[in-house]
């Protein structure tokens, strides 16, 4: 894993956090990663670099539509594990991945300029806590968007490499 974010970057993290700041950064981010990503060869995403957070790209199958669907999500590793948060901001609802890899686990990572495919598995008990802890230690807010859901359980998800 990749050291936490800088006092910048933290200060950023802290500014992106709220609510007003989330809604008009976020479409604008997805944009920009995703120019950065080509021009990189698939090795930099400007959001990740920006705030000290690791990115990947993951391409899933649609949970209704079937259809490949592919995004940048930030996720934490331990090991050849990736954790990814499903607070969706602190939305009403879980994001649209979530529902996507929880109907169809198989996905392709590609990180670093490496795809590689995974599985992913719902992580419950001390193995959610842990990855939750290890997510906060990075990003203050996913704490602020348990608050802003409270309503719902923030999903973690697991990806694990197929062998």
């Amino acid at each position: 894993m990749s050291s936490h974010p800088n006092l910048f970057q933290r200060g950023l993290l802290y500014i992106f956090m709220q609510k007003s700041v989330t809604a008009i950064i976020t479409p604008i981010l997805h944009r920009v990663d995703g120019f950065f990503w080509k021009i990189s060869g698939g090795r930099l995403f400007f959001s990740s670099w920006l705030v000290g957070i690791p990115a990947f790209r993951i391409t899933s199958i649609g949970a209704k539509s079937k259809q490949p669907r592919t995004l940048v999500l930030y996720g934490f590793s331990e090991g050849e594990q990736i954790a990814l948060i499903a607070s969706n901001f602190g939305q009403a609802h879980n994001p649209s991945w979530y529902y996507n890899l929880k109907a169809n686990p198989k996905c392709q990572v590609e990180w670093k300029g490496v795809s590689r495919e995974y599985v992913a598995r719902e992580a419950v008990g001390e193995e959610r806590e842990r990855f939750w802890r290890l997510a906060v230690s990075y990003y203050k807010g996913y704490d602020l968007y348990k608050i802003r859901a409270a309503h719902r359980h923030i999903p973690v998800l697991i990806l694990e490499p197929t062998k």
